[in-house]
């Protein structure tokens, strides 16, 4: 039964909302001043607060503050008779849940206490959702039961107590920037964290993003600007797509890792590296290095502890919670009342091969969420899945139809990209054979697997 505090110094409101919510099956408590109800607050723990701002002896406002210093999640139905724009939006931007005028419409309110509750059990759900390795994290999102997820939990506890490099690896949307995230906010919380994006920035350009310049250095350069290492602090600096850097940054960054100082571009001053420093990549950066595109001395460097995150194809134990983790969120996000999947939709996320990882299934649960019109997801809200049916006859490695990726058919890189990957998987990793069964030379093999991304690795 829910519970609902109501602070009003009018008695015969709270006579009224008494008798009216206790027959809806709520648990009502009432208090005439300010200082009554938060001493009723603090015993009761009620779920709602119905409030108030004109109160005999403190201002609802300071009220409300009171409350959220209680429980900062506390969902606060505030009223008034008053109708100015001012006062509605001081009430939303010190944290009210909603705001109704007076006379109070009792239909309007009990669609903003529905609303509260539905909005603390979404809360609740995902909070029973997020996979925390141990008490010490404070941000959870990680969503895995698998042994291999298990070891990810661990390594990320250890390497949290101290300011090691890491090196992530993982196909694109995998979560590498995530794992990055729980790293630094258990590590440095109060430091900033700063991401980088290697493949975005164009080479000339993120040396000076990376390191800062001085003024006058190149043309453009206006004034000293600081680089991400210097505004990173000791906070955490992320490089992802790490792979992609060129091989004249890669050796400016090997003197970084070194040294741990560098110079901004165009001056001659020191500056001291105080940041840890976490690289991800979606590629094989072994194979990168055996091929010569990546420094075998900065990938030591930066593998000091390596995670590697396995794809949701792999993972499939963990798709009906993270199922139920995103469409919780999206709740809250979007505002919607979505109860779950079809088993028929479950189903078939089962045999997808899910290419895009975790990001797709967020993706495909958003776009589902947004036109639904029923609570539970059916076939029907995810056209992308209509292609993918258990009695396919021609099917690829991991289960869809052979020649349909997302209800669409494929390219013929696509098709020749998932063609390798199954000969890989059913010759064991036996480049021989490998490549007298796709008739190419075994250089031609090596540069379709850096062409597609596809790492290579003897078990």
């Amino acid at each position: 039964m829910s519970k609902i505090l109501v602070i009003d110094d009018d008695s015969s409101i709270c006579e009224t909302l008494d008798l009216y919510l206790t027959e809806e099956g709520y648990k009502v408590y009432t208090a005439l001043t300010g200082t009554d109800g938060l001493g009723r607050f603090v015993e009761a723990c009620p779920d709602v607060v119905i409030l108030d701002i004109r109160l005999p002896d403190v201002d609802g406002f300071t009220i409300l503050e009171d409350l959220r210093k209680e429980d900062e999640n506390v969902k606060v139905i505030m009223i008034t008779a008053h109708h100015d724009m001012e006062t509605t939006i001081k009430a939303m931007k010190e944290g009210a849940f909603d705001y109704i005028h007076k006379p109070v419409d009792i239909d309007e309110l009990d669609i903003a206490i529905k609303k509260a509750i539905n909005t603390i059990e979404m809360e609740k759900k995902i909070n029973g959702l997020l996979m925390e390795p141990s008490r010490d994290f404070k941000v959870g999102d990680i969503i895995g039961t698998g042994t291999e997820m298990r070891e990810i939990f661990k390594t990320i506890g250890i390497v949290s107590q101290s300011r090691t490099t890491v090196l992530i690896e993982g196909e694109s949307g995998t979560g590498k920037e995530l794992i990055a995230k729980v790293i630094h906010n258990n590590t440095a919380r109060d430091e900033p964290y700063i991401a980088v994006n290697c493949s975005a920035i164009v080479e000339t350009l993120l040396e000076s993003e990376l390191f800062g310049h001085e003024k006058g250095s190149f043309t453009g350069a206006i004034s000293r600007k600081l680089g991400k290492f210097e505004l990173a602090r000791y906070g955490t600096i992320f490089l992802d797509e790490i792979s992609e850097m060129s091989v004249n940054l890669q050796a400016k960054l090997l003197r970084v890792l070194q040294e741990m100082e560098f110079e901004r571009v165009g001056g001659k001053d020191k500056v001291r590296v105080n940041a840890r420093i976490i690289a991800a990549t979606n590629k094989d950066l072994k194979t990168l290095v055996r091929e010569g595109k990546f420094r075998d001395d900065l990938f030591y460097r930066l593998n000091i502890v390596s995670i590697n995150i396995p794809p949701l194809r792999e993972r499939r134990d963990d798709i009906k919670p993270l199922v139920d983790y995103l469409l919780a969120k999206i709740n809250i996000d979007l505002h919607k009342r979505i109860a779950g999947i079809s088993d028929e939709v479950m189903d078939s996320f089962l045999k997808y091969s899910w290419p895009g990882n975790i990001r797709e299934l967020e993706n495909l649960l958003v776009r589902a969420a947004v036109v639904a019109k029923g609570q539970i997801l059916g076939k029907g809200d995810f056209p992308e899945l209509l292609d993918i049916a258990p009695d396919e006859v021609a099917k690829g490695e991991h289960g869809e139809d052979a020649h349909m990726k997302s209800g669409r058919f494929l390219t013929l890189d696509e098709v020749e990209e998932r063609h390798i990957r199954e000969v890989i998987r059913k010759t064991n990793k036996n480049k021989g054979e490998i490549c007298e069964i796709l008739g190419i030379s075994r250089p031609t093999f090596e540069r379709k697997l850096e062409r597609y991304g596809i790492p290579f690795e003897k078990d």
